[in-house]
């Protein structure tokens, strides 16, 4: 019998296998999301790597080629679970199957408006998909995981002056599909 012979290609790391060593950058740019941009924060940090961890552990221990292709995953699976996460509230809000009580003062029309936007941003997203999926990735990973111009052309394999026009025509697109 012949043994068999060793993997052809070169062997990529696992998502367990990177996400320790880029743990505290995952946490650094989890903060910078959930801080940044006045948006209220909808998770701490920690809840927020944890979460995108697990999920990514459920992909099925996806092979990445580099830091970069890692970040991202990372980058969409954080969308994901933002995403998700305001969904939850958003119906928890509405009380299920409490008896809903409107409000007559002009606070209520404030409550939620942060989540309203995450979640218009992503239906945009899910929309400008249809049109260019690059510019839905620069998206994914400037916004909602942080990542840098040079950090995104390194993961997308493209210049960081075509990231700063994909990111520039991404923002004009989704704010003529805002309405803003």
């Amino acid at each position: 019998m012949n043994a068999p012979g060793p993997p052809s290609g070169p062997i990529r790391p696992r998502v367990e296998e990177l996400f320790p060593a880029l743990y505290d950058e995952l946490r650094r740019l989890a903060r910078g999301r959930l801080a940044g941009g006045g948006r209220p924060t909808l998770l701490d940090t920690r809840s927020l790597v944890h979460e995108a961890y697990m999920r990514m552990q459920k992909g099925g221990g996806v092979a990445v080629n580099d830091r970069e292709h890692f970040l991202a995953y990372a980058a969409s699976t954080m969308r994901s679970v933002v995403i998700d996460f305001v969904r939850r509230r958003d119906a928890d809000r509405r009380g299920g199957d409490a008896e809903h009580v409107t409000l007559q003062t002009d606070a209520a029309a404030d409550l939620g408006a942060a989540d309203e936007e995450i979640l218009a941003v992503h239906q945009a997203l899910e929309k400008l998909a249809d049109v260019d999926a690059r510019l839905v990735r620069v998206v994914e990973m400037r916004y909602f995981a942080g990542l840098s111009d040079i950090e995104i052309a390194q993961a997308l394999q493209v210049t960081d002056r075509t990231v700063r026009r994909d990111w520039e025509r991404a923002r004009l697109l989704l704010a003529q599909m805002l309405g803003r």
